[in-house]
């Protein structure tokens, strides 16, 4: 069964899907991790454990309307990353592989709205309702303040401190990629 379904499924609270999703993903995380840190890595196992407690814990912010795999590569990526980071590697990434990536389909958008959401999830919740609201979605302040019972100011207030936030964190991961 394809995996965004299970996933989709296991949303809606069918936990026999979410289990299949899990056992799915474990074996797709196994071999993604195996071509780069070689087969018989030892920690292999514990990445791919990282993993899908990671996908477990945050489900709810994948976005049905992108493609389930690479939602679930990008956290493999991140993990990967952080390992990478934990154990003082530095890996070399050829320009050929660069373009590889870039051309499978949906995958730099998926990237990046998962980066968004990654990001808008360290926010308050209500700084993170306004900027969805009116910088995502559309909508314009007087229709997010009805959506949301915030007043208009409130919803003004929480885009202006919500980006001002995300603009800090995009410089501090900036400034962290540098050291």
């Amino acid at each position: 069964m394809e995996l965004k379904v299970l996933m989709l499924a296991g949303l809606a609270g069918d936990a026999k899907a979410h289990q299949r999703l899990l056992a799915a993903a474990a074996a797709r995380l196994r071999s993604y991790y195996a071509r780069r840190l070689g087969g018989e890595a030892p920690d292999l196992e514990d990445l791919v454990q990282e993993t899908l407690i990671a996908i477990h814990e945050r489900r709810e912010s994948y976005n049905s309307a992108l493609p389930f795999t690479a939602w679930l590569h990008a956290i493999a990526k991140y993990k990967l990353v952080d390992h990478y980071r934990r154990a003082g590697i530095r890996r070399h990434i050829d320009l050929d592989d660069i373009g590889e990536l870039a051309a499978e389909d949906g995958f730099e958008p998926a990237l990046a709205a998962i980066d968004i959401e990654r990001m808008l999830g360290e926010l308050p919740p209500k700084h993170r309702q306004a900027i969805r609201l009116t910088r995502i979605e559309g909508y314009s302040v007087e229709e997010a303040s009805q959506m949301t019972g915030q007043s208009p100011s409130g919803i003004k207030i929480g885009v202006h401190r919500g980006l001002r936030k995300l603009s800090a964190q995009i410089r501090d991961d900036d400034d962290d990629d540098r050291n």
